[in-house]
């Protein structure tokens, strides 16, 4: 069994992400690209954002720290801290607020 502090690792990428060139950082903490069910934390400093890209399986982004939007074309939903996002079967981006992470769920199709 394995245990991870959320919180202590989103921190972590929080300060990697400041000083990072393009206000980003990354980890996967259980599965990967080879595995159906994938956890990543993703920290992006205030302003920045994952550009519109393609939904690979059913996914969700719980909030650890600040404020997110995801969009959808011209619809899109705010997360802070402790919220749970369903991201649509659609393309679409994430912005960051104010500097912020999230958990990134992903169940991929077979």
């Amino acid at each position: 069994m394995e245990k991870s502090s959320l919180t202590a690792l989103a921190r972590e990428l929080l300060a990697a992400a400041a000083t990072s060139g393009n206000g980003r950082a990354a980890r996967t903490v259980v599965g990967g690209h080879e595995r159906i069910l994938r956890h990543t934390v993703i920290a992006l400093t205030a302003g920045s954002m994952l550009d519109e890209h393609d939904n690979p399986g059913e996914a969700t982004a719980h909030v650890l720290a600040g404020r997110i939007v995801l969009a959808v074309g011209d619809v899109s939903w705010e997360g802070s801290r402790g919220d749970l996002i369903v991201i649509p079967q659609a393309r679409h981006s994430v912005t960051a607020v104010e500097d912020s992470a999230f958990l990134l769920t992903v169940a991929k199709g077979r």
